[in-house]
């Protein structure tokens, strides 16, 4: 143990040794450093950052059934599962292509349009310029860093905007042809309706009437008490023999239609207002504004790091040199 704190305190002199040596140089070159740093720190493009915050919405529909779970509410904010879904939608190229059109960002990054990796660049450059962060809230934080300060908030405010334009393309490609064909089932049901309604008709212009009436005509041929009377009811009632249950059949059949076209109204209406309503997906918590101080570079601590990592560096480094030395004396 004393061999050991002995040989770490050996150590220790022969660095401070070193150190006071090599002080000359040591000092020339982190002074170097700090001057170089300094420079660079102070002719590095100020970034500045600018923040919106928006909420994911709980749906994006309005329900039409008695049923609808409370969740379901247009005025719920959205849970973990929205939020990451949001992201994806933020991440997705539909909305980084209408950005990058909008700003003319190729332009503003500065990439060559015959640069055989022009869109490589470009998707680097947003990606890294642009930033979306779940909160521990559970709202989405989009982060815009940019040499100008009043595009980053424009490219901030217009990509919360474009959460509802794309979000309503992507459902509205589902949600029309969905409409379409409860559209086309409805009509076609109530075509159908309105055939078996024909047929009711046409029965009953030839004097066929529902069950209840029947019995009526019996009773009414029973108590007629002239001739023509009784020949009256008894065409009819020969009618209704051989056509009721046709009458019947069609009529169970109109009401069984009736009830199935009513259920599938509620379908149809939703399907309807899915389709043709320009819904939110969001709410906006805080939108972004013009930065007014930049967020990076922090020049004080690139002074620091570069300097105190050139001193560093440089103390190894003479350390190794000696050590290479003296082993080359007892070679």
């Amino acid at each position: 143990m004393e061999e050991n704190q002995a040989s770490m305190q050996e150590q220790r002199m022969n660095l401070l040794v070193t150190i006071w040596r090599k002080r000359k140089i040591l000092l020339i070159v982190t002074g170097a450093a700090l001057v170089v740093s300094t420079i660079i720190a102070f002719t590095m493009t100020p970034i500045y950052r600018s923040t919106a915050i928006v909420f994911p919405a709980a749906t994006s529909t309005v329900s039409f059934s008695e049923q609808r779970n409370a969740k379901a509410s247009a005025m719920d904010f959205g849970e973990e599962e929205q939020a990451e879904q949001l992201i994806q939608i933020l991440q997705s190229s539909k909305i980084r292509d209408k950005v990058v059109a909008r700003f003319d960002l190729m332009k503003h990054y500065e990439i060559s349009p015959d640069d055989p990796n022009k869109f490589y660049k470009l998707v680097k450059q947003y990606n890294n310029s642009i930033l979306f962060v779940r909160t521990r809230f559970g709202s989405i934080q989009i982060d815009v860093l940019d040499r100008d300060p009043v595009l980053a908030r424009d490219i901030a405010n217009k990509i919360v905007d474009l959460i509802d334009t794309v979000k309503n393309e992507m459902v509205l490609a589902r949600t029309v042809p969905a409409f379409e064909i409860n559209k086309r089932k409805k009509e076609q049901m109530e075509a159908d309706q309105q055939a078996l309604l024909a047929q009711l008709d046409s029965l009953a212009a030839k004097g066929v009437v529902p069950l209840e009436g029947r019995a009526q005509l019996f009773s009414a041929y029973m108590e007629a008490k002239s001739q023509e009377d009784r020949i009256a009811y008894k065409a009819r009632i020969d009618t209704n023999l051989k056509y009721g249950a046709t009458f019947d059949g069609l009529e169970f059949i109109r009401n069984e239609k009736i009830m199935k076209l009513s259920d599938f109204t509620v379908s149809y209406e939703q399907a309807e207002s899915d389709a043709n309503t320009a819904f939110t997906h969001k709410f906006v918590v805080e939108e972004a504004v013009v930065a007014d101080k930049k967020d990076r570079p922090k020049r004080l601590i690139i002074m620091l790091l570069s300097t105190f990592g050139t001193f560093v560096f440089m103390v190894f480094a003479l350390l190794a040199w000696d050590k290479i030395n003296e082993l080359r004396k007892l070679t």
